[in-house]
């Protein structure tokens, strides 16, 4: 994929991308993409409900419902956005393909960076096409609770196939980001939220608050449409 001169850059900016089931969103998940816009220097962070999840067992929530409770979530932050795209896709939810179908709607130059937590990014090995996603999109790789900091693990957690294709790719400027479309990886601290949607659902499910976990409006929605009980 071409990349752009750094006088050049793009008049847009990075444009950050996080996916996840969302089942419910929650704080974690909100403060990832806050951080990551931040500390990134990224245009927006587009937040992409999975429609059909490949990894997993069925969500305990739908689609529509995950996709409503984001929407919640982000409203008032011009900074994060909501794609709908996975949601209204037959197919399953397969990063590479949401990949390649914003490159077709943002076209070959805008810089789109990936965010995952490390956990994630340590298993991209076995995702659909992994290899393929440097081509589309740079990667951010943030730290999650019971992770050590970046600068004292990274890359030693790395299986052999990753960190191979990692080789030349890794960066901590993120300027670099902002003058190629894909192709770098770059590490990023978060403040550790230990906040799962697994969690949420556990307390909901057995008659428990789940409030000040995630946000009040998501929460209301929960109570109105009486989902994980």
């Amino acid at each position: 994929m071409p990349a752009e001169t750094r006088a050049g850059g793009s008049a847009a900016g990075p444009l950050g991308v996080l996916g996840g089931t969302f089942d419910p969103i929650h704080f974690a998940h909100l403060r990832l993409a806050e951080e990551a816009r931040e500390a990134l220097s990224l245009a927006r962070v587009r937040l992409i409900p999975a429609g059909q999840p490949p990894h997993r067992g069925a969500p305990g929530s739908t689609a529509d419902d995950r996709l409503a409770m984001a929407h919640l979530a982000v409203a008032g932050n011009p900074g994060l956005e909501i794609d709908d795209g996975e949601v209204r896709s037959a197919q399953k939810s397969y990063t590479v393909l949401t990949l390649e179908r914003l490159r077709t709607e943002l076209g070959p130059q805008r810089p789109l960076v990936l965010i995952l937590g490390a956990d994630a990014f340590a298993g991209l090995p076995t995702w659909h096409r992994w290899s393929e996603i440097f081509a589309l999109a740079h990667v951010a790789v943030a730290n999650r609770p019971g992770y050590a900091p970046h600068g004292r693990r990274w890359p030693s957690v790395l299986s052999p196939e990753l960190d191979a294709a990692c080789g030349g790719r890794v960066t901590n400027d993120a300027a670099d980001l902002r003058y190629q479309p894909a192709g770098r990886v770059i590490p990023f601290d978060m403040t550790p939220l230990a906040i799962s949607a697994s969690l949420i659902r556990d307390l909901l499910r057995n008659g428990h608050s789940a409030r000040y976990l995630l946000p009040d409006a998501v929460l209301d929605y929960i109570d109105s449409h009486n989902l994980y009980r």
